[in-house]
């Protein structure tokens, strides 16, 4: 069974369960689709390489389109991450993006969209890379599931605590700047696991496309529990 039909079967039996992760009002907000895929003409080597100049082209999106957020990503074979010598392993580059980015705002909270702890957190600061970031684990009813948060500003991290119990829609970090998030437009990247191994204040948001069936296996897609589908601009 793959990983969405595992959180599917429980989101089911327990529709109530799911909580926010930004605020977000389906009757009067609109979500603008972004495409970062090589399809996208409009991205330029020369546009994604400048994080100020690709920036002024998401916000410009979302303001022409009268959207509050842009929206995308999951199992996206992208060809942005050119701009980051952290993807390019040598046997074959990571261009497979596994979780969902939620574009908007530096500053605009962030919410644990359900009951669970604090599993782990880091800063890690390298270019292209997450920033400050964290992991929570949920136990839902023996299934258990792990959601990442990533691009978080700094001050996100301040105070936290591995085994901190989290309540549903409770606010536990802010989007970060560019200064802070890995040098990139803010947004959050929002990711769900089944299993981490060992992993703790990381596990990779970009996978090698050869493997994308294996990671079906384990990464649900983060649109059950963000339920954004009917509000996205078509």
């Amino acid at each position: 069974m793959l990983a969405t039909e595992k959180l599917a079967a429980y989101i089911k039996v327990h529709p109530g369960a799911i909580g926010k992760v930004v605020d977000f009002n389906a009757k009067s907000d609109r979500l603008y689709p972004l495409d970062l895929t090589a399809a996208n003409t409009e991205l330029t080597p020369e546009l994604v390489a400048d994080t100020e100049a690709f920036s002024n082209w998401i916000d410009k999106k979302l303001a022409d389109n009268n959207c509050r957020y842009g929206i995308g990503g999951y199992m996206e074979h992208r060809t942005i991450y050119t701009r980051s010598a952290l993807f390019d392993t040598e046997d074959e580059p990571r261009r497979l993006h596994l979780g969902v980015d939620i574009w908007g705002d530096a500053g605009i909270p962030i919410y644990a969209p359900l009951q669970g702890t604090v599993h782990s957190f880091a800063d890690n600061d390298n270019f292209g890379d997450y920033g400050p970031t964290i992991i929570l684990q949920h136990n839902l009813d023996g299934l258990i599931l792990y959601s990442l948060y990533g691009h978080l500003s700094r001050e996100s991290l301040v105070g936290l605590e591995a085994g901190q119990s989290i309540s549903p829609n409770q606010q536990i970090a802010t989007l970060g700047n560019s200064t802070q998030n890995g040098h990139w437009p803010p947004h959050l990247h929002f990711q769900l696991m089944l299993d981490i191994g060992d992993a703790k204040g990381d596990y990779p948001g970009v996978g090698r496309y050869s493997q994308k069936q294996q990671h079906l296996q384990n990464i649900p897609d983060p649109e059950l529990i963000l339920q954004f589908a009917d509000t996205s601009q078509r």
